[in-house]
């Protein structure tokens, strides 16, 4: 869960790395850190902090150089210090490593190392990766890609790694498994990191590195090999990405500018596939495994975080429209538990990044038992899609601010077509809901931009409860996963204790926190359970506690009952999480601002969670 970037080429190394750790930052932000190889030597400079205190830290030194590593760390093994930030030396200063990762058998290695006399200035598990490279390759005479393969046929863990030496600045050796590493090919130059962002200003053309790859990057061309020293032709793809999609575009954060994208990244998740005026509806990235979904025994969903409340709105779609059953279930816990897997069954896997460990785990293990898996994945060229039978990318952009806004919408969309897709191929849904469904379907970004407009309501309700310590959210229905997902961006981003819960099973434990202190955020839209979520207002209000909520355009009762309101547009209530969670998004991004938090980087989270 770290940013690493590295450059060879014929510009100066620092502007590009400290820009690219600039744009990287999200992924960790508790230190950072660049080697610069110049003269015959290696030039260190590290920082505890943001990278702008790298930057000012290097003001006034001499940053030279055509070749150079670097790392923005989000601390695993070690807390966040000057000597714990990346880049790591060898014992002998001759060589320098850049880690994202973990490696789980570290401590069993640096044993080994320190019984024959190396010493360690950090804590970190990446310096024992350093050390173990260098003592192979003088016991073993070999060249320094040669050590690197050896040494990682010894290493237990996940690793995306890049050393750089000082005897050879024309030189990077580069190597990934399980964590993500992309190598950008420019004209006589090269650049690496972990995801796309700190490449595309300078070249559109990449390799992404497969698990158990090592690349040898030097002037003269790329040269990829394997962990049995058998070489490999690189294969260049083009990206399709706009520098202006990175950047924030005149808002104050990213987050405000990715939740106010979302009409179009909905949008974007429809574009080709879905015209409801001629009827149709196709993925192609389903077609060919379409008739293992409509036969499945049942569906699991596996995600984490955000992705996992997608995925239990997804659970009312198929359920519903495809009478299939389906299990969500947390990536992180799955594979510990032993599952029942048939080969009946089908896996969804959900992720934004399509790097996550847990879920990248989960699905090999549902793989080595017969499941087809199905990835709905954002990044292009991720993990997840290659180690998928079959998926679709939800095609939402960057999405820079570490809480999740428009995945989660563009992630919901996907996923409601795939649903409506099999329904229909399966005849359990009839072709006038179906009709109707994709006319509603492709109503919801002019919906949405309309739900948009509560910016400055939500902004106001913000400044009544930005010192509140709790909060309750309560949904039904659809919307109980929604509910879920707008605690959990207030807890994110503001760091006020927020729980999600069906409005139901408020009198199974939660109503007893509810007094006058209590703010209670119920997604109350006109739907099926309509009458219900009113007898949950009024529990509520009996108990003094104020009420914020979320109903639809037009309700003249909860408006009555209720302390604060948020009207959206009517629309289909199977659909109505992509408009109801507009307003949710909202109120945590200002309660958190008038809180004076750091929203796009909140304390102790990354955005990518490639570590176990």
């Amino acid at each position: 869960m770290c940013g690493i970037v590295a450059y060879l080429g014929d510009r100066n190394a620092f502007e590009v790395i400290i820009k690219g750790l600039k744009r990287l930052e999200y992924r960790g932000y508790d230190s950072s850190g660049i080697a610069l190889s110049a003269d015959n030597q290696l030039k260190l400079y590290k920082k505890t902090g943001k990278v702008s205190e790298l930057e000012s830290f290097t003001n006034s030194e001499d940053l030279n150089g055509g070749t150079g590593i670097g790392h923005t760390r989000w601390a695993t093994h070690g807390e966040p210090t000057d000597n714990n930030a990346h880049p790591h030396l060898s014992f002998d200063g001759t060589l320098g490593i850049i880690h994202n990762g973990i490696i789980e058998n570290y401590a069993s290695l640096k044993q080994e190392l320190l019984n024959k006399g190396y010493e360690f200035k950090s804590d970190t598990d990446s310096e024992v990766v350093i050390h173990f490279i260098e003592d192979i390759r003088k016991n073993n005479n070999c060249k320094l890609d040669e050590a690197v393969r050896l040494a990682l046929s010894k290493v237990i863990g996940a690793y995306a790694i890049v050393i750089i030496d000082r005897n050879d600045p024309s030189r990077l050796i580069a190597a990934r498994k399980g964590s993500p590493l992309v190598i950008g090919v420019g004209k006589g130059e090269y650049f690496l990191a972990s995801d796309a962002t700190p490449i595309i200003e300078y070249t559109n053309e990449v390799v992404y590195l497969n698990d158990f790859e090592i690349a040898i990057v030097c002037r003269e061309g790329l040269t990829l090999k394997n962990m049995e020293d058998v070489e490999s032709s690189p294969y260049i793809q083009k990206i399709d990405m706009e520098l202006d999609a990175i950047e924030k575009g005149g808002f104050k954060h990213f987050m405000l500018k990715e939740i106010f994208e979302q009409p179009k990244s909905i949008g974007d998740a429809m574009r080709g596939r879905l015209n409801a005026a001629e009827g149709q509806l196709a993925l192609g990235g389903i077609r060919d495994y379409l008739n293992r979904l409509i036969s499945a025994d049942r569906i699991i969903v596996l995600a984490c975080g955000t992705s996992w409340h997608a995925g239990l709105v997804a659970e009312y779609f198929f359920e519903e429209w495809c009478r299939i059953p389906v299990e969500v279930e947390y990536a992180s816990e799955f594979r510990y538990r032993n599952p029942i897997i048939k080969e009946g069954d089908v896996i969804i896997a959900i992720s934004q990044s399509g790097e996550t460990a847990d879920t990248l785990a989960a699905i090999e293990l549902a793989k080595s038992k017969g499941a087809i898996i199905f990835g709905v994945v954002n990044a292009v060229g991720s993990s997840i899609p290659r180690a998928t039978h079959v998926g679709a990318y939800i095609h939402a952009g960057p999405e820079i601010g570490v809480a999740s806004t428009k995945a989660f919408t563009s992630q919901v969309t996907v996923l409601s077509m795939i649903a409506m897709i099999v329904s229909y191929k399966k005849g359990t849904i009839s072709e006038t809901s179906y009709h109707e469904l994709l006319v509603e379907l492709e109503t919801i970004p002019e919906k949405v931009q309309i739900a948009l407009g509560l910016d400055q309501r939500s902004q106001s309700i913000a400044r009544s409860f930005m010192n509140a310590t709790n909060f309750l959210y309560l949904g039904r229905g659809y919307n109980f996963p929604v509910a879920l997902e707008g605690a959990l961006k207030l807890k994110e981003i503001s760091y006020i204790h927020a729980e999600g819960y069906p409005a139901a099973e408020m009198k199974h434990g939660p109503i007893a926190l509810i007094d006058e202190e209590m703010p209670v955020v119920v997604i109350a839209t006109n739907d099926s359970s309509y009458e219900k979520i009113i007898s949950n207002i009024q529990e509520v209000k009996a108990r003094k506690g104020k009420v914020i909520a979320i109903v639809t355009e037009g309700d003249e009762v909860i408006p009555r009952l209720a302390d604060y309101v948020l009207e959206v547009p009517k629309t289909h209530e199977a659909l109505m999480p992509l408009v109801s969670v507009i307003p949710l998004q909202l109120l945590s991004y200002y309660i958190a601002d008038l809180r004076g938090c750091n929203v796009d980087q909140p304390r102790n989270l990354a955005k990518s969670v490639t570590v176990e």
